[in-house]
């Protein structure tokens, strides 16, 4: 049945692993916790380059329908600092957000939703996450979406990382 529905843009996964990290005796630890999770995927990428540099991305973040999404947990912006014109919605927050209503959306992360249309760049720590939510967005049915592979990692080596209040 899965391969079926494979031809129907849907894959069905019973568990998917989620990463938490917490503070236990005044040490990070990190734990995966499995919950149960329906995937709805596409099976084309998006029109432009997947994945951007610097450069790029500098050009990119001029243009008014850019958004610019760092998919890192809170306390990682909270820590290391942010892309300058970047907003934080973590990795596993993504599929709901994208899918909020364009007022509870404004409302929860300062600024207007995207659209389908919009371009929308993902970067994190290193690009592990930011390809990840690349994969989520097209299939969500956004169809100009890049990663910023070298994610905050690369930028520090251009720029120092704002920090957030």
């Amino acid at each position: 049945m899965s391969a079926w529905l494979s031809l129907f843009g849907v894959s069905l996964r019973t568990l998917c692993a989620r990463h938490v990290h917490h503070v236990v005796q005044g040490r990070l630890v990190h734990r995966q916790v499995l919950s149960p999770q329906i995937v709805i995927f596409r099976g084309f990428s998006s029109s432009l380059s997947e994945t951007i540099k610097y450069e790029e991305l500098k050009d990119l973040l001029k243009k008014e329908s850019t958004f610019l999404i760092d998919v890192r947990e809170p306390w990682e912006v909270k820590e290391y600092g942010v892309i300058r014109d970047s907003f934080n919605i973590p990795l596993g927050d993504l599929v709901q957000a994208l899918q909020m209503d364009p007022k509870d959306f404004e409302e929860k992360y300062q600024t207007k939703m995207p659209i389908k249309s919009d371009t929308l760049v993902f970067s994190c720590l290193a690009g592990i996450r930011s390809k990840k939510a690349l994969d989520t967005a097209v299939s969500l049915g956004f169809t100009s979406v890049q990663h910023y592979a070298g994610g905050l990692d690369d930028w520090a080596k251009h720029e120092l990382p704002e920090k957030k209040p």
